[in-house]
């Protein structure tokens, strides 16, 4: 290059471009920053960088907008894309939009200089549309940097049909991982077809992912078409590929090699054009070593792998999370959604959610059956979700009930003072409890309750406790 790299940055925020220029500057790399895109837009007349990198959300044309501009006027300059709103949507739509990465805030300024020598070094951005994404897919959310990794893998195979491999423990959220990518891809249009391959009998999965022809078997009245044949044109899902038997293995792999099969019992070849997503929770590397899986049908399906993080490696999503699931459970249930105080939310934070967030979800819809409040607290949470357990724990149920009791009295404007109302309600179960104890004997029940028999007897009467 006749000249040292040069890198212009477009950022609103003044800390931002100060850092990027600074660590640019310290690699012998050229910098020249900008407020606004429109005037980036303008400086693109008379010179052009070797690298851009730009935020997202800013006033004016924003990052999205200033993809478009740059996809028309300088479609093989790199774009680095930035942004402290780092969710799938918006990395899929830098990634639609032409941009070299993706960058979540706050960043690595080391990172972000590999990335720029590296973008310097591409030829050119590769060309291309894609539909808009399914509103309907069901949201990946997550801050963590584990799960920003799912995002820009998400991104970068946006416009492929690769065959993917997705790992990770059960309950990570494979299978949304699996319709991110195929929404995300050429074939949105056409069907996604999900198979859990372990929750069918080893000698019915043949004729679920093939198909079978009329009488080749017992009790094939009539000609079924299978799996791979739904999903022609489109994605086929195969959940816990670990647990499929040898000779499963073997047809599978003739399909991805050769795009054809043939259905249980039939004589003619059946071609497909089928994008398979794998998943697992097992070790594959180490089934391929112990002989339980196919090396070549390994190296197939794992051309490019993805890695679900577990719950407790990304314990700074689980707020956002219990957000969205609690209020998805209160819509489900037809009831008001609930919110989490923040003692409930440092145990929930702290338990290490064995069922990642699979189990996460079924804590929402319990929680939300389950708490007797608007707002779940740390005595809601039962034991088995790291609630607590001791007789502290049952004091602090019954004091946060009547706190809460006496702020939605307050709130809906109570026509008695509290103790008024509270008092004899409070008296009365204390009573029962202590005569049930004393099996109906006054003056033992009054010594638990460390009253007088006389004053016991006043109050059964004045209670209408008789």
């Amino acid at each position: 290059m006749d000249r040292p790299l040069l890198v212009w940055v477009v950022d609103d925020d003044h800390s931002v471009r100060w850092v990027l220029e600074k660590a640019l500057n310290q690699a012998e790399i050229e910098t020249r920053s900008f407020e606004r895109a429109e005037h980036l837009l303008a400086a693109l007349e008379d010179d052009e960088p070797d690298v851009l990198i730009t935020d997202v959300r800013m006033p004016g044309i924003d990052g999205f907008g200033l993809l478009d501009r740059l996809g028309e006027s300088c479609p093989d300059l790199p774009v680095i894309v930035v942004t402290a709103h780092s969710d799938l949507d918006n990395a899929i739509a830098a990634y639609r939009g032409g941009a070299f990465e993706y960058l979540p805030k706050p960043f690595d300024v080391d990172e972000a200089v590999r990335l720029v020598e590296k973008a310097a070094r591409q030829k050119g951005r590769e060309a291309g549309e894609l539909p808009d994404a399914d509103e309907d897919v069901p949201s990946l959310i997550g801050q963590a940097p584990a799960m920003q990794e799912v995002f820009r893998s998400i991104g970068r195979l946006s416009r492929s049909s690769m065959t993917v491999l997705i790992t990770g423990e059960s309950g990570t959220g494979k299978e949304l991982v699996a319709q991110a990518l195929h929404k995300n891809s050429p074939r949105t249009e056409q069907s996604f077809v999900p198979l859990n391959t372990s929750a069918i009998a080893a000698e019915l999965l043949e004729s679920e992912l093939f198909g079978h022809e009329r009488g080749a078997f017992t009790g094939a009245d009539a000609r079924r078409i299978g799996r791979f044949e739904q999903a022609d044109g489109g994605t086929l899902f195969l959940d816990e590929i670990g647990d499929m038997s040898p000779a499963l293995q073997t047809r599978l792999l003739r399909v991805l090699a050769e795009s054809e099969f043939y259905r249980v019992g039939g004589q003619q070849a059946i071609k497909v054009d089928v994008r398979v997503i794998a998943a697992t929770n097992q070790d594959l590397a180490r089934a391929v070593k112990e002989g339980r899986f196919r090396e070549d049908l390994y190296h197939r399906l794992n051309v490019i792998r993805i890695n679900t993080p577990p719950l407790r490696h990304r314990r700074q999503d689980i707020p956002a999370l219990l957000t969205h699931y609690l209020t998805d459970a209160s819509a489900e249930l037809g009831t008001p959604a609930k919110v989490i105080n923040s003692d409930a939310l440092e145990l929930l934070q702290s338990f290490d959610w064995p069922g990642n967030v699979r189990q996460l979800v079924n804590a929402s819809r319990r929680l939300t059956v389950t708490a007797p409040g608007g707002v779940i607290t740390a005595t809601d949470i039962p034991e088995d979700l790291g609630g607590l357990s001791s007789g502290k724990g049952l004091q602090e149920e019954w004091t946060q009930s009547l706190a809460y009791w006496a702020e939605k009295e307050l709130t809906t404007g109570a026509k008695s003072p509290l103790l008024e109302t509270a008092l004899p309600e409070f008296e009365k179960t204390l009573i029962k409890i202590a005569m049930n104890k004393a099996k109906g004997h006054r003056q033992e029940a009054a010594k638990i309750l460390g009253w007088g028999r006389n004053t016991l007897a006043r109050k059964i009467r004045t209670l209408s406790l008789d």
